[in-house]
């Protein structure tokens, strides 16, 4: 048995694969306070579900693998609850963690401020030595500067160090001299040292992922130490993975000390995952979009997931590779409000776990998305989560009523299709981001829908952006949590190289790699992965001489085994007129290599999906009644057939207007699209009209 757990602001979502019993998924209310609590509920639940039945103590002992995601450490950054921490770094730098790069982001907001440092400056001690960009040594480090930065975080009470010297990546020795110290004398002290963790060029970016890694390092650590214990004292002994940004997966001891690793690392399963299922209809390509409670996240894939160097949380700079996710807040919790101008804005405020929306009964006094879903008819009061929980739909109406309707002069239906298009928009707006802004078009590539409320939204942001396809796996509600037990163990490495490409040392080059590569395959060693199971992708990070960004490509292994240059230019050319729609490869300007990376990935076991051939009963045996729902399209309301979606088969077609019910979701087909179940049981969205689209929909049933 294996097992994908996903802790969302909402929601914790299961998936469990069993040897002879088809995948099954679960969810329950997350516990913010200690997300742990959750997890073991949710083993309790499971536990008590099956069939046959098992104890907690026999389910956990038979659990094989955990594959864990967590949302600790982009909580405890987003609302400043991270350790109380301190920085030792070179003299007269102290404030480059504040200057940043001395960009404003709003340009034309004179009231817009600065972020405050996730270290403040009376905790930003400057010690003299200084190491020149080459590597060597200027001025020796003052190891006494060292001791009274020291007995300053001490009488202090900071949890956590951070150590980044200017050009250390060219010579981390300084580092290392203060980082044993730092150890002799504060043992308990959790700390980052740059160059273990980001080895590279550019100071402020290299201070400030080693200042959010140590920010985050002890919460991280103590909610994996709550995490195992409470694991222990059910039962559980097996392997347990953590979840990264880049998409893979990586032991708990290299989380702990790596814990900016796991930043943004909540929606990293959902685009791999999203490939396994469009590959069913012989496409390597799609978007992929998963509409939780608090968020909502977009991420492209182009034969594999989208990767980028580095991104921000909270508006501070994180250095690493991470799929390239964007998100915002617009979930099934964002709450409708009315801004100084008088217009309507969703999000993003979130009524989240607690206490939800008001349709939950906990609480809540301010209408959210899922409030807006319930009055348009979209939710069944009596069905949702399969009946578990009741929801409210007076409390709905009257809170839309109070806190939109009478503010806009309009009555409570018209108010609740506004708060569902207002929030659509948003959400088409985070899919451009990821296709236009990068070069893409979205319409080349099929939307696959995730979370418990895309599909209740998806045809509308399809409109929005004229995609005529899109697949709901049947799992769409726990994507992550399949996408988990779907991901292999990866880690990236990167390390400085500037040189001229062509003039540059290759025998210098190649003793770079193969010191990376090494060091790649002692982590996967340690965490059991077999040589014949690890793979080694090679990317160089290089830029047009004079330019300031760089363009990060693979670089095939026979093109470096050859030494080929030229070939290696062209690549670079290439994917630099991708990205920016133009290169400079009829001239004789010169390519300059920054960066050298190295992915090392170690392939894991895949559970199967599972595949059914086409059915020859007919959909219409699924309708179990019809409902009043609001038709986008008409701006108007119409009663619709309601399907229940577990009768559903692999070959049933399904025309819109219409709703499918699933126990962990909801499907809006809306009147400008029509549904097929391919051969995983997924469902596939099509345009009406799209005839040659039929084919491609179809493919995964009739295969």
């Amino acid at each position: 048995m294996k097992l994908g757990v996903d802790v969302g602001g909402t929601f914790t979502d299961f998936f469990l694969t069993r040897d002879g019993y088809a995948p099954q998924i679960f969810k329950t209310l997350s516990t913010p306070e200690d997300p742990s609590i959750a997890v073991v509920t949710g083993l309790t639940d499971i536990a008590a579900s099956l069939e046959p039945a098992m104890s907690l103590a026999e389910f956990a002992g038979g659990l094989e693998t955990i594959v864990h995601g967590t949302t600790v450490t982009t909580n405890a950054t987003l609302t400043r609850r991270g350790a109380k921490s301190g920085l030792i770094t070179t003299e007269g730098l102290r404030d480059a963690l504040e200057m940043r790069r001395g960009v404003r982001e709003e340009q034309f907001n004179n009231r817009y401020t600065n972020v405050v440092p996730l270290v403040p400056r009376r905790r930003r001690i400057g010690v003299e030595g200084r190491i020149d960009r080459d590597g060597k040594e200027l001025t020796p480090l003052n190891l006494d500067d060292v001791r009274v930065a020291i007995d300053q975080f001490r009488e202090a009470g900071v949890e956590a160090i951070s150590i980044c010297f200017m050009n250390a990546f060219a010579n981390p020795d300084h580092e290392r001299q203060a980082a044993e110290l730092v150890r002799a004398e504060l043992p308990d002290a959790y700390l980052t040292v740059s160059t273990d963790l980001l080895p590279s060029i550019r100071f402020y970016e290299r201070v400030s992922t080693t200042a959010l890694n140590s920010y985050i390092g002890p919460i991280l650590a103590h909610y994996l130490d709550q995490l195992r214990s409470r694991l222990r004292d059910v039962g559980f002994d097996g392997l347990l993975m953590i979840m990264q940004s880049n998409g893979g997966v990586m032991s708990p001891e290299i989380a702990r000390s790596h814990a900016a690793l796991t930043l943004l690392s909540g929606p990293a399963a959902g685009p791999g995952a999203g490939l396994v299922y469009v590959r069913a209809h012989d496409l390597n390509k799609c978007i992929v979009v998963d509409m939780g409670g608090t968020s909502f996240e977009a991420a492209l894939v182009d034969e594999s997931p989208v990767m980028v160097n580095e991104g921000e949380i909270d508006r501070h700079k994180l250095a690493l590779p991470m799929l390239g996710i964007h998100t915002i807040g617009a979930g099934g919790g964002s709450i409708g409000w009315i801004d100084e101008g008088g217009l309507l804005r969703m999000g993003p405020q979130s009524a989240g776990a607690d206490p939800g929306p008001v349709c939950y009964r906990k609480g809540g006094e301010l209408p959210a998305c899922t409030d807006a879903n319930l009055v348009l008819g979209y939710l069944n009061p009596g069905f949702f989560a399969g009946g578990k929980i009741s929801l409210d739909m007076e409390g709905s109406r009257k809170a839309i009523e109070t806190h939109i309707a009478k503010p806009l002069g309009m009555d409570v239906e018209t108010a609740a299709a506004g708060m569902y298009r207002v929030v659509c928009n948003n959400m088409a707006q985070g899919v451009r981001e990821v296709t236009i802004k990068r070069g893409f078009d979205p319409r080349e590539f099929p939307l696959v829908v995730a979370g418990g409320a895309g599909p209740i939204h998806s045809c509308l942001i399809c409109n929005e952006l004229e995609i005529p396809l899109q697949i709901v796996p049947r799992e769409s509600s726990v994507l992550c949590a399949v996408g988990m037990l779907m991901s292999d163990m990866r880690h990236d490495l990167v390390r400085t190289f500037v040189a001229r490409l062509g003039e540059h040392d290759w025998d210098a080059l190649e003793a770079k790699i193969d010191e990376m590569k090494s060091a790649a395959s002692e982590m996967l060693e340690d965490e059991g992965i077999a040589e014949k199971d690890r793979q080694y992708h090679v990317k160089f990070d290089c830029r047009y001489l004079k330019q300031y960004h760089e363009v990060s490509f693979v670089v095939d292994d026979k093109l470096i085994a050859a030494r080929d240059s030229d070939a290696i230019r062209e690549a670079f050319h290439k994917e630099h007129n991708r990205l920016y729609g133009y290169s400079l490869d009829d001239g004789d300007v010169i390519v300059e290599i920054i960066n050298v990376r190295i992915q090392a990935v170690g392939e894991t076991v895949k559970p199967a999906l599972g595949t059914t051939e086409a059915t020859d009963t007919k959909a219409a045996d699924a309708i179990k009644g019809n409902r009043r729902v609001y038709i986008p399209e008409d701006e108007a309301f119409a009663e619709i057939p309601v399907y229940d979606g577990a009768m559903l088969q692999s070959g049933h077609r399904v025309e819109g207007p219409a709703m499918i019910e699933q126990v962990t979701t909801a499907i809006f087909l809306s009147a400008s699209f029509d549904c097929v179940l391919d051969r995983n049981n997924s469902f596939a969205l099509y345009r009406k009209g799209r005839e040659d689209l039929v084919e491609t929909a179809l493919k995964g049933a009739t295969a």
